[in-house]
């Protein structure tokens, strides 16, 4: 990864632009006709909404079939379903929501303590990709580990506020919990043991990490967007919208659907690893950060990944001599080396893999 070592140009942080007043954005932030918000319709439309309760439940044989029928149709047919009963604690949410606000509007020399390389990602962050003179996102973020433990260092998180670090703790024991509850779902949705994702993923040898995402107000929020449109190169990723404030865009053919998060929910969506794994049964499916002119935005993605070097590949049991392997064997470490060089492009690595 030595061309991963830093930067290829200074860093400036999107939060001080959107603070400067200015009414302007500067070229580097002005996405090409075809990238900006307007480039496509948008479709009136919504993700699946689906009840979790009846996971927590011993008894609800049924009920719980269900829901995998549920998740399975959704992962089939949008790769993205927002939950709602999930089992977190909304009280927690809130608090995590509130600590990581603290944050970023601690002043800019407090934050720039924890400026982060391309080398890892981990730390504050205001760019994805280290192509030279790239066309920017207008969003800063906080990047870090939680899994595997070797990689975890609570000295590279933030010590301020001063709950943060166990809040954020306390939220990624929960959302491991409610993602290894999702892994048996996804399983028996493609007809296998309900173990058999996690099993290919390391089983509890897997990879967790967390973006923070932190989109400031946007003086020409036609001309930008907050994240370019791209799936997900990992596992799945668990979402904490911003409570207040919508700007997901999931794909839909060739329109785009703006996200409205229920509250005290989770958006949940399919990464590019299960799309190899069920053999593009589940599709990841790309999605867009619009922003606005009128209000930050506080999201938090959470990724629960493959062991990083444990080779992936289509589950044997989803290959037929009707629908052979479609990708080729690679680990996650591989895999995710593109999008740290070249940041996000829509589902141009995926595609690429396919077996000719």
């Amino acid at each position: 990864m030595d061309c991963l070592q830093d930067w290829p140009e200074p860093i400036v942080r999107v939060q001080s632009l959107s603070d400067s007043g200015a009414t302007t954005i500067p070229d580097r932030y002005i996405k090409p006709a075809s990238d900006r918000p307007s480039s496509a319709p948008c479709a009136d439309l919504s993700i699946p909404v689906i009840d979790l309760s009846s996971l927590a439940c011993s008894d609800g044989t049924a009920d719980r079939a269900a829901v995998v029928r549920a998740v399975s149709d959704a992962c089939r047919d949008w790769g993205f379903f927002q939950v709602v009963n999930h089992g977190v604690d909304p009280q927690l949410m809130r608090r995590t929501r509130e600590v990581w606000r603290g944050f970023f509007h601690l002043p800019m020399e407090a934050k720039q303590v924890y400026a982060n390389s391309p080398k890892t990602y981990e730390g504050y962050g205001s760019r994805l990709g280290i192509e030279k003179g790239a066309i920017l996102d207008w969003g800063d973020y906080y990047y870090l580990h939680i899994l595997p433990r070797s990689l975890k260092s609570h000295d590279k998180w933030p010590a301020l506020p001063p709950s943060l670090r166990e809040t954020t703790d306390e939220y990624s024991r929960e959302l491991i919990k409610l993602c290894e509850q999702v892994m048996k779902v996804l399983s028996l949705g493609l007809g296998l043991q309900e173990n058999f994702l996690q099993k290919a993923f390391g089983g509890d040898d897997v990879g967790v990490c967390m973006r923070v995402n932190f989109y400031p107000k946007c003086p020409q929020p036609d001309l930008a967007l907050g994240l370019s449109s791209h799936s997900d190169p990992g596992g799945i990723t668990v979402l904490l919208a911003d409570d207040h404030v919508k700007g997901l865009q999931v794909r839909r053919g060739h329109a785009w659907v703006a996200v409205q998060p229920i509250p005290d929910s989770f958006i949940i969506n399919v990464g590019d690893q299960i799309q190899v794994l069920s053999n593009a049964t589940y599709r990841s499916v790309e999605h867009r950060v619009v922003v606005n002119s009128e209000a930050e935005r506080l999201s938090f993605a959470f990724f629960y990944n493959p062991k990083s070097d444990l080779p992936i590949k289509p589950a044997s049991e989803l290959v037929t001599p009707d629908r052979p392997a479609l990708y080729p064997s690679m680990t996650f470490d591989e895999y995710r080396l593109y999008i740290r060089k070249n940041g996000p492009r829509g589902k141009s690595q995926v595609e690429s893999l396919k077996a000719i």
